[in-house]
């Protein structure tokens, strides 16, 4: 059997998929939200499975089940999941999942690999709490939740930071005190590692080529946003720091910002350290300059001439623009550029002016390509572009199912 079940655990809620990857099927997904909220609820989504072509069954849509209900921890919460199994499907007694795979955030410097949890991993995850502290805690608390959900299959940690361990030191290295850096753990990190693996590696597969062939580019843009410069399918440079606040303009994050602006704030505007991470982490990004989080409507704002959803647009592609030129730089040019994620999968917009003027590299973008619609990896750059630029949907939860399969068969 080769049943993965997948949990993003969060401080109030978690998400789940369960996978078969035999089949490479999605068959499950579910949300379960406002854990400890009062009244909680639950998402619970079947997915029809696939017949042969020429049988003549109809098209069978989605089945979506809600629940609303007390959860009063995550404990609750996962009774609530094995209840909507058990009464919707897929049947977990015939179709068991044999791992669990855990999304966590924050690995330090300690996790490079997906990992089988026991206890003492958990400790080391409630360690590194201090590195994660709105993350690495809700992670664990899935963690024990799921343990007594299923106490008898492995389950995996697989770590965001882990795929930029192989940063190398001048990379991860910021200049400051080295001692005081040591002392508190104060390096880059990098984040969204799980979706630049998967990104990386499935552009390789699309083009077909050796992936340690490839010196790649990846643009990760959601509402979180980073970027990555890929060699040989090693991470060698990432947008992201100590935290995911670092590097590009976000929805609600100021991404990279001169530290002294934050000591000017806090002796003039009278901020304290709450009011500055606040700032920096939730009113700052696209939200701060245009009032709008979601680059829909900030595109929507600039298609009507609005000067501040224009400025917005601008600045958060003259950010894409620097790191793609510093990473051509590093890398010594690129075979493959890809966009993922919901803005970078969405938005031709932002890809075509993202990539403006770089020319000189060699990257040319199909206009009527990078326009048209459509489902699964397509290409987007003309021809004769000698770097190929891609937009490739991310599947974050099918990685950690594959990296879980691994360690558990291992």
């Amino acid at each position: 059997m080769s049943i993965v079940l997948v949990v993003n655990s969060g401080s109030s809620s978690f998400k789940y998929q369960l996978l078969d990857m035999a089949a490479k099927l999605v068959l499950a997904t579910g949300l379960v939200e406002r854990i400890g909220q009062g009244v909680g609820e639950c998402t619970h989504t079947v997915r029809p499975e696939p017949h042969a072509p020429g049988e003549g069954t109809p098209t069978i849509l989605d089945a979506t089940y809600r629940r609303e209900l007390p959860i009063p921890d995550h404990f609750a919460g996962f009774e609530v999941m094995l209840d909507a199994f058990a009464e919707h499907g897929p049947s977990l007694a015939e179709r068991p999942p044999v791992a669990v795979g855990h999304r966590v955030v924050h690995g330090g410097a300690r996790f490079f690999e997906p990992t089988l949890i026991t206890p003492l991993v958990q400790e080391s995850i409630e360690e590194l709490e201090v590195l994660a502290p709105l993350h690495n805690p809700a992670n664990l608390a899935g963690i024990v939740a799921a343990e007594r959900a299923f106490p008898d299959v492995p389950h995996v940690a697989v770590f965001d930071t882990a795929f930029h361990q192989t940063l190398p030191p001048a990379a991860y290295t910021y200049a400051i005190d080295a001692e005081l850096a040591a002392a508190h753990r104060i390096r880059r990190y990098g984040f969204h590692g799980t979706s630049h693996k998967f990104v990386s590696e499935a552009a390789a597969v699309f083009l077909g080529r050796p992936l340690g062939e490839l010196a790649q580019i990846v643009f990760h843009l959601g509402n979180g946003a980073s970027v990555t410069a890929v060699d040989g399918g090693r991470s060698v440079e990432t947008s992201m720091g100590f935290t995911p606040l670092e590097g590009l303009v976000m929805g609600t994050r100021s991404g990279d910002i001169d530290p002294a602006a934050l000591f000017q704030l806090a002796r003039r505007a009278r901020m304290d350290v709450d009011d500055l991470d606040e700032l920096l982490n939730k009113r700052s990004g696209l939200k701060g300059l245009s009032g709008f989080s979601d680059m829909r409507d900030v595109l929507a704002g600039r298609a009507r001439g609005e000067a501040a959803a224009t400025l917005a647009f601008d600045v958060y592609v003259h950010r894409l623009r620097s790191y793609a030129g510093a990473y051509l730089a590093q890398l010594g040019g690129a075979d493959v550029i890809s966009f993922t994620a919901g803005v970078g999968e969405n938005a031709p917009d932002v890809r075509a002016a993202a990539l403006e003027g770089l020319g000189f590299a060699g990257v040319r973008v199909d206009p009527e390509r990078n326009a048209a619609r459509g489902r699964g990896i397509r290409v987007v750059s003309t021809d004769d572009s000698a770097v190929t630029v891609l937009v490739v949907p991310t599947d974050e939860e099918l990685e950690i199912a594959r990296q879980t399969l691994e360690v558990a068969r291992s």
